[in-house]
């Protein structure tokens, strides 16, 4: 049994029926495949994703799915163009990497504080997310820009973050690079990180991938399958339709804290360790103008709170069938997202009014440019955010759930940001179900130990 047709679901699926194994139930909440990879289109005809997605990967088993899903002529390859928004002008992205885009003043400021927090050494190990910035970029730094747009995207206080995740999510900052830079007004244009270049489908957005994956599975997919209890010890669940339906193996994506919620014999201590797992909600509003599109650059960061969102997409840029009737010349398309904090209610048609507003004050749509829709999807689990106290709430979870033969995969189902792209679910996936059919290893996610043989993997 699977839950969840999202990348890592699909993507198990599929794997299990390249195997040979084709019994297997794969349930989805929603009414179409995809999660958060799902891609939407409004009633005007724009097409949006569910977020910022990209598609690039060093992973070559994703890569290779891709490569069977797509001619080389359905997939559009771009460099990133990415700026920050600073005190009304745009600096490069990294933004650490090019303070010479800075005042002269401020950026000076910046780089002799990023040097003398550098000269006091690394973050200690185990150090919260606020103090690891302050140790790597120094303060100036960390006010001008890491403190306002991080909490800006996780509406969560930095100091209750763990610094485990960073990887290749943080730039690093090189001080005599830097200098050089300042002195002489230039730096390195090479691109940094793994989304230097990427791809992006030329129709039907992030969501077709999903599609046509889905599309090749043979096995039993069902829609609008919501799981609302689950039985570890009978090894049974209950969807919202009444079905009951067992399994042998379970391989669930649903966020880890409802799992636990929804899991009958789940102990107390395992209950409220995952009480204390967090998320990001957010609000994905889309923008359509009667205006073309002439902004070259792929999406922008916005720290400052002059803008509701943190972060802008040029979605006509992606794909010119993102727009209706693919025509960028007549038609453009910005995707932003804007974290909610807990318990906020959404007023969408003022977030529309909000976002059209800074969009225009920011100079990314021509004032008189006509907007044709404006279109607001609610992402209610968008992130897991990396709390300081997630690793151990993970580390009680997770072993407890495969026990009972229950695996937990993908962004929500492990909970770690830092594996949370759209290759590492799909790799997840089908490690999952090598393991489940042959026992290999898994390469992303590390289980607890435990020993499975060849089984039936429904």
């Amino acid at each position: 049994m699977i839950l969840g047709a999202g990348p890592c679901g699909l993507a198990c699926a599929h794997e299990l029926q390249r195997l040979g194994h084709r019994d297997w139930v794969l349930l989805e909440a929603a009414q179409t495949v995809g999660g958060l990879g799902a891609s939407v289109v409004d009633r005007a005809g724009f097409t949006w994703d569910l977020g910022g997605h990209v598609v690039f990967s060093k992973l070559k088993s994703f890569d290779s799915l891709l490569a069977e899903l797509f001619e080389p002529d359905e997939l559009l390859h771009h460099d990133r163009s990415s700026f920050v928004r600073h005190s009304g002008s745009w600096v490069p992205y990294p933004f650490q990497q090019h303070l010479h885009h800075l005042p002269q003043a401020m950026a000076q400021r910046c780089l002799d504080d990023m040097a003398a927090a550098q000269a006091q050494g690394s973050a200690l190990t185990g150090s919260d997310f606020a103090s690891w910035l302050k140790s790597t970029y120094g303060r100036a730094l960390v006010e001008e820009f890491f403190a306002p747009y991080n909490q800006k995207i996780w509406a969560t206080n930095l100091s209750e973050m763990s610094a485990s995740w960073i990887s290749e999510r943080v730039a690093p900052a090189n001080t005599e690079a830097l200098r050089l830079a300042l002195k002489r007004g230039y730096t390195s244009t090479q691109g940094w990180g793994p989304n230097a270049q990427f791809a992006f489908p030329a129709k039907g957005g992030t969501g077709a991938i999903w599609q046509r994956l889905a599309a090749r599975l043979d096995g039993d997919v069902r829609t609008g399958q919501s799981v609302v209890y689950l039985d570890e010890t009978a090894k049974s669940l209950l969807t919202t339709d009444g079905t009951v339906l067992t399994y042998d193996h379970l391989v669930t994506t649903s966020p880890l804290d409802r799992l636990v919620a929804m899991t009958a014999g789940a102990p107390k201590s395992i209950r409220q360790a995952a009480t204390t797992l967090r998320h990001t909600t957010v609000a994905m509003a889309g923008l359509g103008y009667r205006s073309p599109t002439t902004d070259r650059r792929s999406w922008l960061y916005f720290p400052g709170a002059d803008t509701p969102f943190y972060r802008a997409t040029n979605f006509s840029r992606y794909a010119p069938a993102n727009v209706p009737g693919s025509d960028p010349d007549r038609y453009s398309a910005w995707m932003t997202e804007t974290s909610l904090p807990t318990g906020t209610v959404l007023d969408r048609a003022a977030l529309i009014e909000r976002c059209d507003a800074a969009l225009r004050r920011c100079g990314l749509v021509p004032e008189n440019a006509q907007r044709v829709n404006g279109h607001v999807e609610l992402i209610p689990y968008a992130y897991p955010v990396p709390t300081t106290g997630r690793d151990d709430a993970l580390d009680l979870i997770q072993p407890w759930l495969e026990k009972h033969g229950i695996y937990s995969r993908g962004r929500f189902g492990t909970w770690r940001y830092e594996i949370g792209n759209m290759d590492h679910a799909v790799t997840m996936g089908q490690d999952i179900a090598r393991r489940l059919v042959h026992g290999t290893a898994e390469r992303i996610y590390t289980p607890a130990p435990t020993t499975v043989g060849t089984a039936d993997a429904r």
